[in-house]
């Protein structure tokens, strides 16, 4: 980037930055000041850190985990958080131009100055605009080339699962929650800060990297054989674990953040207050990666969800609730939770909402409960799979007939829109598999109408190409090429319009299979996969989860080039099946699952045969209690909420 003007450190950038906002597109976004967010003293603070969503302020904002560690850290009197997202290009050229490093949105502050960049990655098509905001902020690309007097990079997330794509670019990744992992790197970043920085950056990672949960890639060295697969990850330090495993907070009452929930100025993706009612999830559909890397389930009391709400709706003047968590309806009180919440705010304008409900935990008394103050807005069901045959394949046990008989009770009971969401290019899947998609959206529809005696209700199908990630049954599986998905939603389309008195109330939704393939490179990849990411964002990439700005072909050329010299390519990470053995990428980095038990529950994928949900059943032996030392935790409790005088 230009040679920027430089500040003090901890210095507003504000009035060099405000002239450039007149000329670009929502400059809201940039201005900070939001209710809620905090500006500390610089110089009050030993640690500092800029919490990033490598995306834009619309789809960052409102995201729980960097909301959460932002609370988190800033109520410690020692340390300062400060927020930064992904600069649009009108902006980042601009910067550039000017010399404007990249900034927190808070007290527009260098991020250079910045002890500690810790970037969440929900999704892998995040990795250029992390590049993008490591060059706009005047700090080496590559950890190899940093000193002490820049930012330690941390990466989190979901992603960070297998940070190996972006072991280049990051120092560090933090595997699994990050509520107490963020206060022990601070602890460790403030005692070297105090002994005047000691063996400079090296000793700073060698002291990290013996953090529970915190893996420094540059202290394992990987090494291929020639078929191009791994042959070897070595820890190239004695005092260093051969495998890093995650954190799990237990008791998540004792951890009720946000507390005090940001509230966007401009338009963000989720306009709610959002309260996680439990984390984990144990149902085992084998595509999931965040239901197997969250394992076990901890649920929130019934008391501690209620003083959340509370607190939240005082705070932020919100008046919609969203109770979050991978399976809200799975919540072992959720029915008596939606009364109690539902009898307390009768009569207010709060009003209550869960994400996708599963269709065997969908009830009309808990709908009701959830829209009693009159909102009533459509219902999302996920059955994944268009056929029994595949929905076993996937471990999401429902039926044709417990689907369609769910979703005609809605429409009896009042409710006119109702969306389904699909996935294609799932393993063993075949044309039929997906054609009985439409079969099954039309029988809806026809139900539907006789059900409720009306003709103005609409299904919506949405659908997802499959990418398998690491740390599920999955991770050994071929990936459908985007011809594949493209040619299956091409038949779909024209069997759902068959029929056009069906058809013409049925939406269809879905994206082309491309950025799946790369996402699929992205999440599966190994360090060489580095190369290709920076060679994309050298070339223009930026923002690729945005279909405006993503390119398939920048994506597969870079890939080519890149990957050639290794001997491996595109299809090599993508639609390739792996063998039992092979040494993954990440397999010296423990979610606590049991590699040879994702092995089994693959096999029994391929079999068509189910496993249930551990929560109910005996332990079928999955490895994540035991290796974690953790255990499930869910009611019931026997509490209930006290009344409370709603103003």
């Amino acid at each position: 980037m230009t040679a920027e003007l430089r500040t003090t450190a901890g210095e507003s950038l504000y009035p060099r930055l405000e002239p450039l906002l007149a000329q670009i597109q929502k400059p809201i976004q940039y201005v900070g000041g939001e209710l809620n967010a905090q500006v500390k003293h610089w110089d009050a603070a030993s640690v500092h850190w800029a919490l990033m969503y490598p995306d834009a302020y619309e789809v960052g904002l409102p995201n729980q985990g960097l909301m959460i560690l932002y609370e988190v850290l800033n109520e410690r009197a020692d340390a300062l958080a400060e927020r930064t997202y992904a600069v649009w290009p009108d902006l980042a050229a601009l910067m550039r131009e000017h010399g404007v490093p990249q900034f927190t949105v808070d007290g527009h502050r260098a991020v250079a100055d910045f002890d500690v960049l810790g970037v969440s990655f929900a999704t892998e098509l995040g990795y250029t605009n992390l590049l993008e905001a490591l060059d706009l902020a005047g700090v080496p690309l590559h950890a190899v080339d940093r000193d002490e007097s820049h930012p330690v990079v941390v990466a989190g997330g979901h992603a960070a699962f297998n940070p190996e794509p972006v072991a280049d670019f990051v120092d560090c990744a933090v595997l699994g929650d990050g509520e107490q992992v963020v206060g022990d790197i601070t602890d460790v970043v403030k005692a070297w800060k105090a002994e005047d920085r000691p063996g400079g950056r090296e000793e700073l990672l060698a002291r990290l990297a013996r953090v529970d949960g915190v893996y420094v890639p540059r202290f394992y060295a990987m090494s291929y054989g020639d078929d191009g697969a791994i042959a070897a990850v070595t820890p190239t330090r004695d005092d260093v674990p051969e495998k890093v495993g995650k954190r799990t907070v237990m008791d998540l009452d004792e951890w009720p953040y946000p507390k005090q929930p940001l509230v966007p100025l401009a338009e963000s993706v989720h306009e709610r207050m959002s309260v996680e009612i439990f984390r984990g999830c144990t149902r085992g559909c084998r595509f999931c990666q965040a239901g197997m890397i969250t394992r076990p389930v901890r649920e929130r009391t019934i008391t501690g969800i209620g003083s959340m709400v509370d607190a939240g709706l005082k705070a932020t003047g919100y008046e919609e609730v969203g109770l979050l968590s991978l399976s809200s309806a799975d919540h072992s009180e959720i029915g008596q939770l939606a009364k109690e919440l539902a009898d307390r705010y009768e009569g207010t304008n709060t009003g209550l909402s869960l994400p996708s409900t599963r269709v065997d935990a969908f009830n009309v008394t808990l709908a009701n409960e959830l829209s009693r103050n009159g909102r009533r807005s459509g219902l999302t069901f996920a059955p994944e799979g268009g056929s029994e045959r595949i929905r076993r394949v996937i471990n999401k046990t429902v039926s044709k007939e417990d689907l369609v008989r769910t979703v005609t009770t809605a429409y009896a009971n009042g409710w006119t829109q109702v969306k389904l969401y699909f996935m294609c290019g799932l393993p063993t899947e075949t044309d039929e598999d997906v054609l009985e998609i439409a079969d099954l959206a039309v029988e809806v529809i026809r139900a539907g109408r006789e059900a409720s005696g009306r003709k103005d209700i609409r299904c919506t199908v949405s659908i997802g190409g499959f990418v398998p990630k690491p740390h599920t049954p999955f991770q050994w599986a071929s990936q459908a090429s985007p011809e594949t998905i493209d040619s299956r939603l091409r038949l779909l389309r024209a069997k759902i319009n068959e029929d056009r008195k069906i058809g013409r109330s049925i939406g269809l939704r879905y994206h082309d299979g491309k950025p799946g393939a790369i996402e699929g490179l992205l999440s599966r990849g190994d360090r060489r996969v580095g190369r290709v990411i920076e060679r994309v964002w050298r070339e223009g990439g930026r923002f690729d989860g945005w279909s405006e700005h993503f390119s398939y072909d920048r994506w597969v050329a870079a890939a080519t080039e890149e990957l050639a010299p290794f001997g491996v390519d595109l299809d090599w990470y993508t639609t390739r099946e792996r063998t039992e053995h092979e040494i993954l990428p990440w397999d010296h980095l423990d979610s606590g699952l049991d590699k040879e038990w994702l092995w089994e529950d693959w096999q029994a994928a391929i079999s068509e045969d189910e496993v249930a949900d551990c929560r109910w059943t005996p332990c079928y032996d999955c490895g994540v209690c035991p290796t974690n030392g953790t255990e499930i935790q869910i009611g019931p409790t026997g509490r209930s909420l006290l009344p409370l005088t709603v103003v």
